[in-house]
């Protein structure tokens, strides 16, 4: 699920004058083995430099991993440094904080992506309903979680399997943890985003960000780790989602449901992914017989969007009632 949006180098700051935000300087636990067309114009014009991995390795390494596991996986060579994973991430939420017009806002509160409401998208989350009626039937029994739901949220986050991202976790994860100073992350940035007023916010936000990459990179190796599996193999969302269901890599220990009983919790497995999309709902409170405000209210958990939410709602009620 993309929740939640959300260290190269540490450069040290230069005192600035007062009211400027600060300018680039020159410059015993058990081991674990395991938008817009300019700014992406501006990042390609700056070229990543080399990643110093150390930091991020001594920080893992504290936390248990074992470190030569760790050396090794890091200079492989699909390991990148992909700095518009954290800039993308900044750009977004600096872009998020602007007042938004009532008139836009009145709009927002009922608006859709309409997309996923066409009569051919409908059809074929309803098909995709009748083919997997019976593990559909099991969910419903057992979470209480109606398959239209199910079946709902994964058409929006996924397109019912078919794109479950092609980025490698690994490195969007990695990327954003070593981000843990936003003075790092400026050559990235456009020279007009970051301003007095909100740099002291945009220096807490990559502060935070760093630390939550940090966390679900962990989750991460542990989960390759439980299951033996590579972490470079392992594909998603640009800011780190996996599986058919878009689970952060924390949630998989949290959520995660071995439906088919192989011994492992597969999100690319769709048994596995449509019971932890349903254990998911049911932890966060859903109950049968709920009304449309409190199935809205558990949705916005999935995923923090009242556009989201009201989609998810719209193709269940067209998956219900057949309109």
């Amino acid at each position: 699920m993309r929740y939640f949006y959300e260290n190269a180098m540490n450069p040290r700051m230069q005192p600035a004058p007062t009211g400027e935000p600060p300018r680039p300087a020159r410059r015993g636990r058990g081991r674990i083995r395991f938008s817009g067309l300019l700014f992406f114009l501006l990042l390609a014009q700056v070229r990543p430099a080399a990643a110093d991995w150390n930091p991020l390795v001594e920080r893992l390494a504290s936390d248990g991993f074992d470190r030569q596991v760790l050396e090794t996986l890091f200079t492989r060579p699909e390991v990148r440094f992909e700095p518009d994973a954290m800039a993308g991430k900044l750009k977004s939420l600096i872009q998020s904080r602007s007042p938004v017009p009532d008139s836009l806002a009145a709009r927002m509160k009922d608006a859709v992506y309409r997309t996923y409401l066409t009569s051919w998208m409908v059809a074929r989350a309803r098909s995709y309903a009748r083919e997997n009626m019976a593990v559909l039937k099991e969910i419903d029994a057992r979470y209480g979680v109606p398959k239209e739901i199910v079946v709902s949220i994964l058409l929006v986050e996924t397109r019912l399997g078919d794109n479950t991202g092609s980025q490698l976790v690994f490195n969007r994860l990695a990327s954003m943890a070593l981000y843990t100073d936003l003075e790092a992350i400026r050559p990235y940035l456009s020279s007009s985003l970051i301003t007095p007023d909100n740099w002291e916010y945009a220096r807490r936000r990559c502060r935070e960000k760093a630390d939550w990459a940090y966390s679900e990179l962990k989750a991460l190796l542990r989960l390759a780790d439980r299951y033996s599996l590579d972490p470079m193999t392992i594909r998603g969302s640009i800011y780190g989602a996996i599986g058919l269901c878009q689970f952060m890599p924390s949630n998989v220990f949290f959520y995660g449901v071995d439906a088919d009983q192989d011994g492992r919790i597969d999100l690319f497995a769709k048994p596995d992914a449509l019971h932890s999309i349903a254990n998911y709902l049911r932890q966060h409170g859903w109950r049968k017989e709920m009304d449309r405000k409190s199935q809205h209210s558990i949705i916005l958990t999935y995923n923090h969007s009242t556009v989201y939410a009201n989609t998810v709602l719209a193709v269940a009620y067209k998956l219900r009632n057949r309109k």
